[in-house]
């Protein structure tokens, strides 16, 4: 069996027909009056989804997890039983088999019978699942980031203005957004407590992460599904998957302004062995906005070194610290400012008025700064694998569309070489 590329997707727009069909059997979706029950669906049931689907049952008191879809069984069924040992959650799940999809077209299913979408699965099909999900009038909740290529970043614009269009929600995984020592700290430096910005820098230094050995009766497809965080057309390359939540609050701090260039370089130095498809394991990107402020941002995955995530900002009468810790929200300028109010669980947040948007008809929408800091991410990338500079209208304008030939588990699919600088060309 085969399924249509993203691009013939995005060309023929065939999940409208699939939709309508389905929801003659399944029901319409209700509308989001106080009293009505609204469905929700989960697409892509690793970690974070199941995280996701249980704030979003902990942010409304009349909603149920409705349908689930993943590529593989076993990750569903892991999701769905984890879930239900949640006592605080257990009464508000109602998934049962026939509710259970599996497979690269389980989405539409889920869409088809649900009020409000949870799109969890690897971001290369973020911008198809977002299109199926807002055409068919739902409400969604995108994790970060929204897509692995520029065609995806134009795909996720045009849709979330379709979404302004209907009246929509659409909130996004960039959670530090919903971070109370975050939004204030950043509140402060838009107001210009430290001056006017020159400099910052997001670091993003960890260790590595899981990886799934490949097994003797998998398939190229298979394999890289099961091991999406290592190949770009699935991830993006980590810089983009993980670091983007460090870019996006430095662009929050310019006041959503985007950078105008990039020039960078990485590699892989410890990550080298097969078993970590082809991407990268450090990054080193340096960023100008219009006006000369530069962004320098450096991660790496890489085990035995010192750990850092984090972001510095420097201004013409001070500095400030953003980091995920306790008393690591902080301006110094004259005296110290150390963020005290109150703490809360931003995870937890992003659903909280995610739900809240629909509930009183004034919907989110956080389509311009999740695909915005995507394309930031992808930027540089773009210029660590080929060595050149690259512009904000370069990357917004390439050509270069990561998707596969097709979805299919028996596709051949060989892992593209790794970029060499000065060799890999710009698209």
């Amino acid at each position: 069996m085969t399924f249509a590329t993203r691009r013939e997707f995005l060309r023929t727009s065939t999940s409208t027909a699939v939709a309508a069909a389905l929801v003659s059997q399944l029901g319409e979706p209700s509308q989001a009056q106080t009293n009505d029950t609204l469905r929700v669906g989960l697409i892509g049931c690793g970690g974070r989804g199941s995280g996701a689907a249980a704030q979003a049952l902990k942010a409304d008191k009349n909603v149920k997890l409705w349908a689930m879809a993943d590529a593989f069984e076993d990750r569903l069924d892991l999701s769905l039983s984890s879930l239900q040992t949640q006592e605080a959650i257990a009464p508000k799940i109602d998934v049962p088999k026939e509710r259970q999809f599996i497979g690269f077209d389980a989405y539409k299913k889920v869409i088809a019978a649900c009020d409000v979408v949870l799109l969890c699965t690897p971001p290369q099909f973020r911008p198809l699942q977002l299109k199926a999900a807002v055409e068919a009038g739902r409400h969604v909740f995108a994790e970060k980031p929204v897509a692995v290529d520029a065609p995806g970043v134009r795909s996720v614009l045009a849709t979330c203005e379709l979404a302004k269009q209907k009246k929509l929600s659409v909130v996004s995984g960039l959670c530090l957004r919903y971070d109370n020592g975050f939004r204030e700290t950043v509140r402060r430096l838009q107001e210009g407590e430290i001056g006017e910005i020159t400099t910052l820098i997001a670091n993003d230094y960890r260790g590595p992460i899981w990886v799934k050995p490949r097994q003797p009766d998998w398939s190229d497809m298979l394999w890289q599904m099961r091991n999406w965080y290592y190949f770009t057309w699935l991830s993006g390359d980590f810089n983009v998957e993980q670091h983007v939540h460090f870019l996006d609050v430095c662009s929050w701090v310019m006041k959503d302004a985007h950078p105008i260039s990039a020039v960078a370089m990485g590699g892989r130095q410890q990550r080298t062995g097969p078993e970590f498809g082809h991407i990268y394991d450090h990054f080193s990107v340096t960023y100008e906005f219009a006006g000369g402020a530069k962004l320098f941002s450096n991660c790496r995955q890489q085990v035995g070194c010192k750990n850092d995530i984090s972001a510095q900002v420097f201004g013409t009468k001070g500095r400030a610290q953003l980091a995920e810790r306790r008393k690591g929200m902080r301006i110094q300028t004259t005296s110290e400012w150390i963020f005290d109010g109150p703490e809360n669980q931003m995870y937890q947040t992003e659903h909280d008025e995610f739900f809240a948007s629909i509930r009183n008809g004034q919907p989110l929408n956080n389509g311009e700064y999740m695909a915005r800091s995507t394309l930031i991410a992808i930027m540089g990338r773009m210029a660590a694998y080929t060595g050149q500079a690259v512009t904000w209208e370069m990357a917004l304008n390439s050509q270069e569309d990561l998707t596969p030939p097709r979805y299919d588990w028996d596709v051949e699919l060989p892992v593209p070489p790794v970029a060499i600088p000065g060799q890999t060309k710009f698209i």
